[in-house]
Order: structure tokens, then C-alpha cells, then sequence
């Protein structure tokens, strides 16, 4: 559990765990209550209590299953319905740590937020926001064409927000057009925040890949946030997981692909299979559950795939590989090769010459 944080280890993860029963318990309960008010206008007492709970539940553990059949499609403009979902959804994928640290700082326990929790709530604003607008921008013409101004509010921010492995939506999957694809699919594969209900290689692990490209830019050669230098083995591991997922998606997809069988179409009428199959699969990665309609057509080798691909996004690609790890012989250091050109072997070893004097030292003595 600590390695899943940028900060320095914690202390309190008793106290932590021991609030993330009492956190879950009220976030959910008061979802609950306001789903309770708005279903009750449409079921009687005891099936809108049921409702509520599920989807309540549902929603704060970034599930995304519901009982209606066509998810909350039928409450697409529905204000109350829309804004506790995604409230929900928002703070079971910040994570508890998050949630913690913003209680303790607001009650004077804390007195600032940890890196890990600024990165957090800053990164999960942006892809709201970004995601919204884009959505927007690609689907005034389409699926938000003859909607009301608010119903397209409502509509842009659910869908920015529930694609990052929550896997509600008020809107037809299958209808969105293809730039909106691509962003949902980008939303699913960066997901959630470390030690939430969510799946995705971290909103975390995102931030600190761009940081790391722009550091680059810069000519820096460390990764720096907020007067915070990230340390090397954190880079090393937010690289391997990223690359790791993205491997994943790719083999997994490349299954669904070889193993589609079934009627031999034209390649210009079965492109669509590429689209469907990578957003299926991305959408297993990220434990979201969206669909563009294709999952009950699988057969049965690639439903086994996407279970695969649900386990391995859940506990995590490098996770799962470092569970197989056994320890084994001591590993054999060679001596590092020698960076840029014009290096002289005596300067690597430390000589250097002064006249007819020869110095000798060991690096880092005096």
C-alpha cells in the first residue's frame, strides 16, 4: 500500500483504513438518500429504496452496473439523478487517501495537503473539464443535436466523468462518433487514482508522465512539482506500468482480432471490428463496463480474454507480473558504459595527470 503513493510513507494507515469504513458507509447512505427521493416518484417505496442502494453502490465503487436496461439513459436530463451518480463516482475514484487528507486539512488536523493528493485533485479537474469540453465540441451535431442547453451540460460532464472506469452513461455508446471514441478510450486507459475503487493506470501515473516529457523539454533532467522533486525509482515505475497496460491492451486486442472468427467480411466492412474491440478492451482494462455493443457477440475465447484483460487491469499489470516473481540467484552488476564521447579511460578511473605527477583517487574519497 505504500508504494502506491507519490509522498513519503505513511504512519496512520490504521486510522486511515479504519475511516474508510465510516467514509464508505456515509458517501454512500447520502447517495442513497438522494436517489431514494427522485426514484421514489417513479417506483413505489420499497423498489425505489432498492434502486437507490444499488445504484448508490454501484456509482461510489466505480462499478457501473445498474439495473435498468438501458443504464440511466432514461434520466439524461434528470438533475438529481446525474449530480449524485457523478458525485459519487468522483469520490470513489479519488481515493481514500485523498479523501482522508482533505478531511483532516479542512478540520485544522493537517495542516497541507501531501504532493500525492495536490497531483490528484488538480489531474482529475483537468480530465473533467477537458473531457467535458471535448465532448461537447465533437457531439453538438450528433447525439446533443435537438437536446436542451442543460440536458447538454448534464450529458458532456457525465460522460467526461464516467468513462474513467466508472461505466454509467445517459447517452448511446454505439451512436458517438469516432473522435469522441477515441477520447473515452484515452479517459478509460488513465482511469481512477491510486487507492480508489478504480481501475485505469492512475490518474497519478498520467500527471507524472507529462510532467516528466515537459521536465525533459525544459532540459531538466529531474522531475520537479510543486518545489517536490519526484524520485527516480517513482519514474522508473509509473514507465513500467504505463508501457506494461499498454502491451496488455495491445496483445488482448490482437486476441479478439485473430480469434473474431465467424463470417469472412470485405476488410472495408468489418474496420469497425478494430474500433469495437479496442474499445472493449481498454474498457476491460480500466474496469469501466461501457460498450459500443459488441460483447454479446463474442465468442467464447475472446469473452475469456476480457475476462483476463478485467483481472490483469484490476490488481494491475506490473502487480500481477511482480506476483510471480520468486527470488532467486543475487543479481550480477556490470560496470556501467561510459556516457557521451571524448571520455579518456584515465578519467573515467579517476587520473589525472599534472606534469610528471600522476594523481590517483577513488571517486567520492578525498
Amino acid at each position: 500500500m505504500q508504494s502506491t503513493f507519490l509522498h513519503t510513507p505513511r504512519r496512520d494507515f490504521i486510522v486511515i483504513i479504519k475511516g474508510v469504513l465510516l467514509l464508505t458507509f456515509l458517501i454512500e447512505g447520502l447517495g442513497t438518500i438522494l436517489l431514494f427521493v427522485r426514484f421514489e416518484q417513479d417506483f413505489p417505496p420499497a423498489t425505489a429504496f432498492f434502486h437507490a442502494l444499488y445504484n448508490a453502490v454501484s456509482a461510489f465503487n466505480n462499478c457501473g452496473y445498474s439495473l435498468f436496461s438501458d443504464s440511466l439513459m432514461s434520466y439524461r436530463g434528470d438533475w438529481i439523478v446525474n449530480l449524485t451518480v457523478m458525485g459519487l463516482i468522483v469520490l470513489g475514484g479519488i481515493g481514500f487517501i485523498v479523501q482522508h487528507e482533505v478531511i483532516a486539512r479542512f478540520r485544522g488536523l493537517q495542516k497541507r495537503l501531501s504532493l500525492h493528493t495536490k497531483l490528484v485533485l488538480l489531474t482529475t479537474g483537468v480530465l473533467i473539464l477537458v473531457g467535458a469540453v471535448l465532448f461537447y465540441l465533437f457531439e453538438a451535431d450528433h447525439v446533443l443535436k435537438g437536446v436542451s442547453g442543460p440536458t447538454q451540460f448534464l450529458d458532456s460532464l457525465f460522460q467526461s466523468i464516467s468513462p474513467r472506469t466508472a461505466g454509467f452513461n445517459t447517452v448511446d455508446i454505439g451512436r458517438l462518433t469516432n473522435p469522441t471514441i477515441l477520447v473515452m478510450i484515452i479517459l478509460m486507459f488513465i482511469g481512477a487514482s491510486p487507492g480508489s475503487t478504480g481501475g485505469g493506470i492512475k490518474t497519478t501515473s498520467f500527471a507524472l508522465l507529462l510532467l516528466m516529457i515537459w521536465n525533459r523539454m525544459k532540459g531538466q533532467y529531474h522531475v520537479k512539482v510543486f518545489n517536490r522533486q519526484i524520485p527516480r525509482e517513482i519514474i522508473g515505475r509509473t514507465i513500467a506500468i504505463i508501457f506494461a497496460s499498454a502491451f496488455s491492451i495491445g496483445l488482448i486486442t490482437s486476441v479478439l482480432l485473430f480469434f473474431g472468427g465467424g463470417e469472412v467480411l470485405p476488410p472495408e466492412q468489418s474496420r469497425h471490428f478494430f474500433v469495437e474491440y479496442l474499445f472493449e478492451t481498454v474498457s476491460a482494462f480500466g474496469t469501466v463496463g461501457l460498450s459500443m455493443g459488441i460483447t454479446s457477440k463474442l465468442n467464447d475465447i475472446q469473452k475469456l480474454a476480457i475476462v483476463m484483460m478485467m483481472f490483469a487491469g484490476r490488481v494491475g499489470p506490473l502487480a500481477l507480473a511482480f506476483s510471480w516473481y520468486t527470488e532467486g540467484k543475487k543479481e550480477i552488476k556490470y560496470a556501467e558504459e561510459g556516457g557521451g564521447g571524448g571520455l579518456s579511460h584515465a578519467a573515467a578511473c579517476g587520473r589525472h595527470r599534472i606534469g610528471d605527477l600522476r594523481l590517483q583517487y577513488r571517486p567520492g574519497t578525498l
